[in-house]
């Protein structure tokens, strides 16, 4: 009897906690949450279209891809950093892993496992440059993304590689049940490790506190350099995963592929409340603001809105999010 009490006593907790987190949730994102409702309700009125299955999943897919790098951006952004490189990483990576299956005849583990490798090590070089020197992550990363980007053209001669795989092109095109793609079950379990860690680890904790104050994260015992290297280590591994599910998605690594990559990231980031001075950021933010973005651009193709009147329109929601994070900021 009283160790049935006690499990359902827990079960009490479980529910309490759950809902209790729900509601904070909603009560700190309750601005975004209404225009992202907002968004969706004149888009749908603007073409019914929106509404559909079909294209709902497409948001999905799209979103997850940019969720990616955005979960591994908000780390860095905390930290008062920027990560440029994101998009030539997904270049890169997914021209390496299309190049070992069509030109090496590489199985397909060994291929995905290079094209990780490779955004790992590129995000490595990016940490241990932005922990050991004193040049800016905007000028390293800056550097990075161009020297990845003119490699995904050097190794293809600047042409797409194809790749016939069924197995490869599951990656990104496959479903589980028939219902769920591929890339949203990545996303799921990428969400959860990465809630974990912001929230549930010492080094998150420590994230928050070098982007708040460096200097007395150091004196209080932070070892800054290695949370520096772990958060832009992980952002080309989330950018390969990203590189590789599109390569996948597309049947073609395309030296092309993430232009402005980095760009929606950002925007995903801001949107979802995390301060560009860094210190405070929510992983459950960038959700939201992915998937404004995803909804944002899916709209604007509906609709028919030309991709150069696009990039204008994002411009301008970065824009207003960082004027609307500095009026927040001097407020508080």
């Amino acid at each position: 009897m009283a160790q049935a009490a006690l499990k359902e006593k827990k079960k009490e907790n479980f529910f309490w906690n759950l809902g209790s987190s729900i509601i904070t949730f909603i009560r700190e994102n309750l601005g975004i949450l209404i225009g992202l409702l907002a968004l969706c309700i004149i888009i749908s009125i603007i073409n019914p279209n929106f509404l559909s299955s079909n294209n709902l999943l497409n948001v999905l897919r799209q979103t997850s891809t940019n969720l990616y790098l955005a979960l591994a951006m908000t780390m860095i952004i905390i930290l008062g950093g920027i990560d440029l490189s994101v998009g030539s990483i997904m270049a890169v990576t997914g021209v390496v892993t299309t190049l070992m299956i069509a030109t090496f005849g590489a199985p397909v583990f060994i291929a995905v496992l290079a094209g990780l490798f490779v955004g790992l090590l590129i995000g490595a070089l990016n940490g241990y440059v932005a922990a050991t020197t004193v040049i800016p992550p905007f000028i390293i990363t800056l550097a990075t993304m161009n020297i990845a980007r003119g490699a995904a053209y050097v190794i293809t001669d600047g042409k797409p590689v194809r790749v016939m795989s069924d197995s490869f092109n599951f990656i990104g095109s496959g479903y589980i049940g028939g219902v769920l793609p591929m890339p949203v079950l990545y996303l799921l379990i990428l969400l959860i490790i990465c809630y974990f860690i912001m929230n549930k680890t010492r080094l998150g904790r420590h994230m928050y506190a070098v982007g708040g104050n460096a200097e007395a994260a150091k004196f209080s015992g932070i070892n800054i350099k290695k949370v520096q290297f772990f958060a832009y280590t992980f952002s080309g591994l989330m950018a390969a995963i990203a590189g590789i599910v599109l390569a996948s998605r597309m049947f073609s690594g395309q030296p092309t592929a993430g232009e402005g990559a980095e760009l929606d990231a950002i925007a995903a980031v801001v949107l979802g409340g995390t301060s560009m001075t860094g210190g405070y950021g929510k992983i459950g933010g960038t959700v939201i603001g992915a998937l404004i973005i995803g909804v944002l651009s899916n709209g604007l193709n509906l609709m028919g809105v030309s991709s150069f009147w696009q990039y204008i329109v994002k411009g301008v929601v970065i824009l207003v999010a960082v004027y609307a994070d500095v009026i927040k900021r001097r407020k508080a």
